[in-house]
């Protein structure tokens, strides 16, 4: 059997490759690697049935606007949601310890989530790197001594890396939502219980009031709403928002109806609600 075409953003190891492979868990996949998010929406337009892995949210650091806007510009559909704790360590080449460390390289995301633990180490100059993974990597490859990295469990295992710090992160919740997208909307979407929309309304008053008095009279429940403003028009927005429901007739119905309120409704995607990780109440 063909094996699945993933592409992701990262390198062997990333975050992005760990949600990938908890989400296709028992499937036979692919990984295509990417310099960008970008380059993911264009690579599942070139190569026949590729899907794509994208970071949108994390608990911390928020939405990431640009993927919002690429969904739509590149006309992608979201088949698919995962959710990963994200939990940093502290790795370097084997043999050393924490107070050997002199730099410690990652992505400047995972140093400002470790900011607690490099403050406590002053002494260690923290360097800004193109992406978690790469950082192990290159220590691993280039066999650095006094250099450590932040990254994933799974860098140091590729990468033949000791952890000598773990869960270095400052905030223990920590948590990133990535969507699974594809050119074209497939999967069971009759049994799916979750859709992501975006709209536009025009700019009178309580206009945005009516669209929630709808979604909730049809039992539609909103888990969030995101507003990015819509560039040359002052003041106007694109609304992009997520939605639970039970029944998918009842949802095919509501968005009929929306059409005729908002001045442009696009429906990114329809797809089954991820499982979002609980944590020990005591962590």
């Amino acid at each position: 059997m063909k094996k699945q075409k993933i592409a992701i953003q990262g390198f062997a190891g990333s975050f992005h490759e760990l949600a990938t492979r908890n989400y296709f868990l028992d499937e036979d996949i692919e990984l295509l690697y990417c310099d960008s998010f970008e380059e993911i929406f264009e690579l599942i337009f070139k190569e026949k049935g590729c899907l794509g892995v994208i970071a949108i949210e994390n608990t911390v650091a928020g939405s990431i606007m640009p993927n919002y806007k690429m969904l739509q510009e590149y006309n992608c559909k979201i088949i698919g949601e995962t959710y990963l704790h994200i939990v940093q360590h502290l790795m370097a080449f084997p043999g050393q310890q924490l107070s050997d460390i002199r730099e410690i390289w990652s992505h400047p995301m995972a140093l400002r989530q470790c900011n607690n633990f490099l403050k406590k180490h002053p002494h260690i100059r923290s360097v800004e790197t193109e992406d978690t993974a790469k950082s192990a990597e290159i220590i691993n490859a280039r066999k650095l001594i006094g250099v450590a990295a932040i990254a994933g469990e799974m860098a140091a295992s590729i990468n033949g890396l000791d952890i000598i710090k773990e869960g270095i992160e400052t905030n223990k919740k920590n948590f990133t939502r990535f969507l699974v997208i594809s050119p074209e909307l497939n999967g069971d979407v009759k049994n799916s219980n979750k859709a992501s929309i975006c709209f536009t309304l025009d700019h009178e008053t309580g206009s945005l009031a009516k669209v929630l008095v709808l979604l909730s009279e049809n039992d539609l429940n909103l888990t969030k709403i995101q507003s990015n403003p819509i560039v040359g028009q002052e003041w106007e927005y694109f609304f992009y928002v997520d939605l639970l429901f039970e029944n998918h007739d009842e949802f095919e119905r509501t968005m009929t109806i929306l059409k005729d309120v908002a001045k442009q409704l696009v429906v990114l995607g329809v797809y089954a609600a991820g499982n979002k990780p609980v944590l020990d109440p005591s962590a």
